[in-house]
């Protein structure tokens, strides 16, 4: 299993060096070729003749929007049918990969608070919080977080704008992710703690000290709660 956001990146890696390339022909042969496909096989997922791709190659078709968005779906399609081998790799050798992180998305708008709260079917346990704007979020597995998280790799998890909502599954009484905010060099605009078991009063001090909403998800599953977010809110 590969996280979306990691194939959302991967996509946006490819489109931007065929859109902003002096030869997009040679980048588009390029990345055909990284995916393993011939012209014959990627005209096949395209539903147009192999000479057409070799117009693209040959730069006798200059490729617009369009032909670059179908063009990487047809490269993801084949790559999922062995479990995104490619895919992996390059998101590897992009720093793409963060331990623990399932998802991390930025919006085309800010969103208030209660949005927030509707999308991940939550309640707010504290009363001590400032309601920001949220320009993102990131969802975070308590456990392999802590398990593989490097120092360095904090500033990833809060995406392009620290003024977001960390997300944190698998979690117990939501202690761990309050402490690890409370001593965070950067503080979100909220946290969301995924169907713990219960909340710890301490969790809830720490967030009225630092002003943040705590929230709680009841979302049956973590899947559910990712496809929320994704369907609900505005993505970018």
């Amino acid at each position: 299993m590969i996280p979306r956001y990691v194939v959302d990146e991967v996509k946006k890696k490819i489109a931007g060096d065929i859109v902003f390339s002096d030869n997009p022909g040679q980048a588009v042969r390029k990345w055909r070729t990284v995916f393993g496909l011939s012209q014959v096989e990627l005209a096949k997922y395209l539903k147009v003749a192999s000479s057409v791709i070799s117009d693209y190659e040959k730069n006798r078709r200059r490729p617009g929007m369009k032909f670059v968005k179908t063009f990487i779906e047809a490269l993801m399609t084949h790559d999922e049918l062995s479990g995104y081998t490619v895919t992996k790799g390059l998101a590897q050798s992009m720093g793409l990969l963060i331990a623990g992180v399932l998802d991390i998305r930025e919006f085309s708008r800010p969103i208030k608070l209660d949005e927030l709260v509707t999308a991940v079917e939550g309640y707010i346990v504290n009363s001590r919080f400032i309601a920001l704007p949220i320009y993102g979020y990131t969802v975070i597995n308590s456990y392999e977080a802590i398990e593989g998280l490097r120092g360095n790799e904090f500033w990833s998890i809060m995406g392009l704008s620290s003024i977001r909502a960390l997300i944190f599954t698998a979690v117990s009484t939501g202690r761990s992710p309050m402490v690890a905010v409370r001593v965070a060099p950067t503080k979100p605009a909220a946290v969301v703690i995924h169907q713990p078991k219960t909340v710890d009063i301490l969790a809830i001090r720490l967030a009225d000290r630092e002003m943040l909403p705590l929230i709680v998800s009841t979302h049956s599953t973590v899947e559910g709660l990712i496809e929320a977010l994704r369907s609900k809110l505005p993505s970018k």
